[in-house]
């Protein structure tokens, strides 16, 4: 399936986000942990939430997770601590994303667990039991997701958890979205330096709502920046939001877009205040690289993004899609070191009638998708990928006066 899209002139719109992906799955979590009787309000719609209710309630020993990275690494870690035998898989390329470093960690600490296909990669056999607990050293440049993983269980090792951080620590606000989180419900971990430390502690039962998403509110910023005109309100966002995503509301000042917080959400204004040239440092909000790469292209703004290192493990190889999908579109983007992205303002002859793969990767389809503003028109390939994240998407640009053929 492909859809091409078309976009409007201009934007004037009210748009209800999704629910936080990141916030809904970690909050399941801790709500089973606590063994909370509240349901939690607010949770995601999107795939990757679905995927984790369907293992909290399905009664099943057999839990796949299908795309869903988030899932896979949560679940993992929560089941190594519940009693039963259980197996947990995903789809061919959740089969192809390493989860070794986790294994190996939970392993250490105690648990049982076995590879049923290629070593290092699910499908996994996990026999649940209580866990002792103890210490691990991680290099601090493996997915946050594996650190949060181990944080979330470590209140009910009887002695409790300590990882120590090795090197530069990347995503750090994914790893404070997770002790805020599990603050909230009633457990306070100590983090000095590089050490995380965690106690013995029994998880509290809270009312819980999860916030809107931020990170998908940065296609809508994408939109704001790259239109002639533009008042778009987002509901549900919060200045003192503990997403790393919402780190989007400064970085998009530099393309003439500022934000102004409501009592129920945000509005986003064009300032046409607009930078020369884009340096980030991507490392803690990678999932606004690919955001940043279309708009800064499409607004003709050179970029030097470095940070990007964890875009290799996604649902895809982000960097090399990226590269790939621009080039589609004229422009020559170059990587280095495996993290980091740079477009100097070359340009090559574009495809006559591009479509945008995706990879299987719903960012690649919702980032791209705004281009249409400067293109006149884009096509997306199987464009229901959106549905791990955002699945209104398209309904929403439809309600702000785009065109969507199949």
């Amino acid at each position: 399936m492909q859809y091409k899209i078309t976009a409007p002139v201009l934007f004037n719109s009210k748009i209800k986000l999704p629910s936080s992906k990141s916030i809904s799955n970690r909050a399941l979590i801790l709500n089973a942990l606590s063994l909370n009787s509240f349901d939690i309000e607010n949770l995601s719609d999107c795939d990757d939430t679905a995927v984790m209710v369907e293992a909290f309630t399905s009664g099943s020993n057999l839990i796949d997770v299908k795309a869903a990275g988030t899932s896979m690494r949560f679940l993992t870690a929560f089941l190594t601590i519940t009693p039963g035998e259980w197996i947990i898989t995903g789809t061919e390329r959740m089969q192809e994303r390493p989860i070794h470093i986790l294994v190996d960690a939970l392993v250490t600490l105690g648990a049982r667990i076995q590879y049923l296909g290629k070593v290092g990669y699910p499908p996994l056999k996990i026999k649940g039991t209580a866990i002792d607990g103890g210490e691990i050293y991680l290099s601090g440049d493996v997915s946050s997701q594996f650190i949060s993983a181990l944080l979330m269980i470590a209140p009910t090792m009887s002695r409790g958890l300590t990882i120590h951080l090795e090197g530069e620590i990347i995503s750090v606000p994914y790893i404070k979205l997770t002790l805020g989180m599990m603050a909230q419900f009633g457990v306070k971990a100590h983090w000095e330096g590089n050490t995380i430390r965690m106690h013995y502690e029994e998880y509290k039962p809270v009312h819980y709502i999860v916030e809107s998403d931020w990170s998908a509110a940065s296609y809508w910023y994408a939109m704001a920046a790259l239109a002639d005109e533009a008042h778009i309100q987002l509901t549900g966002l919060f200045k003192n939001s503990m997403q790393g995503d919402s780190k989007v509301a400064e970085l998009f000042t530099d393309l003439g877009i500022a934000t102004e917080f409501t009592e129920t959400g945000v509005t986003l204004v064009k300032t046409n205040r607009v930078t020369k040239k884009m340096f980030h440092n991507f490392v803690n909000e990678p999932d606004l690289a690919q955001t940043f790469v279309v708009t800064c292209c499409m607004m003709n703004i050179p970029f030097l993004f470095t940070g990007l290192q964890s875009l290799k493990i996604k649902e895809t190889d982000r960097i090399e899609a990226l590269k790939n999908e621009m080039k589609k579109l004229g422009y020559l983007i170059y990587d280095s070191e495996n993290s980091i992205l740079e477009w100097n303002g070359e340009r090559c002859q574009p495809e006559e009638n591009p479509v945008i793969k995706t990879y299987e990767d719903h960012r690649m389809a919702m980032a791209f998708a705004p281009a249409a503003i400067k293109l006149g028109a884009i096509t997306i390939a199987d464009p229901k990928v959106v549905t791990k994240s955002y699945p209104a998407y398209w309904d929403d640009l439809k309600s702000v006066g785009y065109n969507i053929e199949e």
